[in-house]
């Protein structure tokens, strides 16, 4: 295993800048801190949970909340359990890297909550299922682009892969993967939070950052095959590139760096921006955007010492960026509330989408038009707010062509099927919906047990993962 070293975190204690924003679970580590690095309790940043860093007020509020609800969905599932032909759960069958076992479970859903949707497009319990394991927030998730292997991030210091297919033995089972770091000649527990990771295009590995500072690559069996140790700070971001021989990393250090994947080794590090690296994108094999909290976007290219194209015209943080799937136009989100569409080919925006009223959270470009699988439909962009609703814009034309609005509190994460026809969307009301992104209308919908962090599809676009909050992961299965 290779060698590493506690990153120092003198950079970060001693700054001066301090994002106010009580959002931004994957990205706002910085939240409420005070000039000489601790936080609103006077716990230093480097030992508080992510969540709790980043959303100390509305986390307070939320949790009495759901424990009232939570409360009465278990009395409600206890007494659907007592009834005679009520099934009981199944065991997972556990493997970890380090051959410890935790006695993780795979349940049936059993909530009794009328949905606030119709009742013919609710997700049925059969169609569900909920992978428990994790001890912590689950931030993350992302399916194996050519298996039914679902992997996901969570705030107990471990990344999980969950075998999903069919033939997979006893049931669903789990990977555990122990984030550690090497501490008097021994491996220990990071105890801190993996909220970033990303398949290799073949499958084949695994990319994960984390809260302690290292980026780390594994195999889909387990194993740790390389660490990654640049960054002084939390790790926010990480790509691989198309072709596999890179991945990008952005950094709580306000640094982006591109990583040989094969020996491990820093090709480049950007020091560019002036505030934390937020986000980034690949355009190319070697060129690549990155945003930032000091409003900023860069785009790089491996070999050159100077940003090729940068871009401004946010007024506030920007949260995400994605390039469309040609390369040409580049989309970013902000706590500016706008949405800006960018070309190489000029300085200022092509497009300044107004129309949320709230933060927007994340962006999607639909996988379809020209230079995809789907060339002959239209290509969208969708964006998830914290004004509770999901978008659905044109941007050829400049417009917004759906509003979907049936979620009830902030929206996380939202993801395209691979054919372009459904986005689902994540949000902190439990709700996972599936919509038809022609007409606008809701065709599925899911109540989980926490509030979802992430939503993604695997490959064949039967099944969406969603991660959440109270440490679960579900799997829903939208085969008729």
């Amino acid at each position: 295993m290779t060698p590493v070293v506690e990153p120092e975190w003198s950079d970060i204690t001693g700054w001066g800048f301090c994002p106010v924003q009580p959002h931004n679970t994957r990205h706002g580590v910085l939240a409420h801190c005070l000039k000489d690095g601790t936080l609103f309790d006077g716990r230093p940043i480097e030992s508080l949970s992510l969540i709790d860093a980043v959303m100390p007020d509305v986390v307070q509020t939320r949790q009495q909340a759901y424990r009232d609800k939570l409360a009465q969905q278990q009395a409600a599932a206890a007494a659907a359990a007592a009834a005679p032909n009520q099934q009981g759960s199944a065991k997972n069958g556990e493997n970890t890297a380090n051959g410890e076992e935790n006695g993780a479970h795979t349940i049936a859903n059993n909530h009794t909550d009328m949905m606030e949707v119709d009742g013919d497009v609710e997700i049925p319990p059969n169609k569900a299922v909920v992978l428990r394991g994790h001890e912590s927030e689950v931030f993350i998730c992302a399916w194996n682009p050519v298996s039914d292997l679902l992997a996901s991030g969570s705030g107990d210091s471990t990344a999980r892969i969950w075998n999903l297919s069919e033939n997979s033995t006893s049931g669903s089972t789990q990977l555990v993967l122990r984030h550690c770091i090497r501490e008097g000649g021994q491996d220990v527990p990071s105890n801190k939070d993996v909220t970033s990771l990303d398949w290799n295009s073949e499958g084949t590995l695994l990319a994960t950052g984390s809260y302690d500072g290292f980026a780390r690559i594994w195999t889909k069996d387990g194993n740790l095959a390389s660490t990654l140790g640049q960054h002084k700070g939390p790790i926010f971001a990480l790509k691989w590139n198309k072709k596999g021989n890179f991945i990008l990393s952005a950094g709580v250090d306000k640094t982006t760096i591109i990583w040989d994947a094969h020996t491990g080794e820093a090709k480049q590090q950007f020091p560019f921006h002036s505030a934390p690296a937020l986000d980034v994108d690949w355009q190319s094999n070697n060129t690549f955007a990155s945003c930032s909290t000091d409003m900023c976007i860069h785009v790089c290219k491996l070999g050159q010492d100077r940003p090729i194209k940068t871009f401004q015209g946010h007024t506030n943080e920007v949260n995400a960026i994605k390039w469309d799937p040609t390369g040409n136009l580049l989309a970013s989100c902000s706590d500016d509330m706008t949405l800006k569409i960018w070309s190489m080919k000029q300085d200022s925006c092509v497009h300044d989408l107004q129309a949320h009223n709230k933060e927007i959270y994340t962006i999607k470009w639909s996988p379809t038009g020209p230079g995809t699988n789907n060339p002959n439909a239209n290509l969208m962009l969708a964006s998830a707010s914290f004004d509770s609703t999901v978008r659905l814009w044109d941007v050829d034309r400049g417009i917004c062509i759906h509003t979907l609005t049936k979620h009830q509190e902030p929206v996380y994460s939202v993801a395209f099927s691979p054919d372009g026809r459904y986005l689902a969307s994540g949000s902190f009301d439990k709700c996972v919906h599936i919509w038809n992104t022609q007409t606008g209308a809701l065709v599925h919908s899911y109540r989980g047990t926490g509030g979802i962090f992430e939503v993604c599809w695997n490959a064949a676009g039967d099944k969406v993962g969603a991660s959440a909050s109270d440490g679960s992961v579900c799997v829903l299965d939208l085969r008729k």
